[in-house]
């Protein structure tokens, strides 16, 4: 990596951090959640955005093997520049936290263990049913 530089994996990551952010943005505006409520949108996005990388994840370091190598900027800009730009685990922090000190602790809790049960099943689901796609669609 220090042989071709870093500025152009940090370009990429701010520019898929822009468009991941802004796709977050976006779904907040379209679906917003008002105060004292449980989270539903940013829950969605997080678990979308981890169903995501494991299909992203799949695709590029088992299938690149047999296909051919992936552009070394593609796992930057959609992993950690999109991907991470639109999940959003500090809103989610800072969710539970006013959910407790509005007085809605309950909600907090089961928000806090469902967005990681969730997160968790969706990315190892994504990666399974990815996995098997590749497969059924080699045979």
């Amino acid at each position: 990596m220090r042989e071709r530089g870093v500025w152009p994996v940090v370009a990429v990551v701010a520019v898929g951090g822009a468009i991941g952010a802004s796709a977050r943005y976006g779904a907040s505006l379209i679906w917003p959640t008002a105060p004292g409520t449980f989270p539903a949108t940013t829950l969605l996005v997080n678990v979308v955005g981890c169903a995501l990388m494991g299909v992203l994840m799949v695709l590029i370091t088992e299938v690149r093997s047999t296909v051919r190598e992936p552009h070394r900027l593609l796992r930057p800009f959609l992993g950690t520049g999109v991907l991470g730009g639109f999940t959003t685990f500090s809103t989610y922090a800072v969710d539970i936290e006013r959910l407790a000190e509005g007085g809605h602790a309950r909600t907090g809790l089961a928000y806090l263990v469902l967005t990681v049960l969730a997160a968790l099943a969706a990315v190892w689901s994504a990666s399974w049913a990815t996995r098997r796609a590749v497969a059924w669609r080699r045979s």
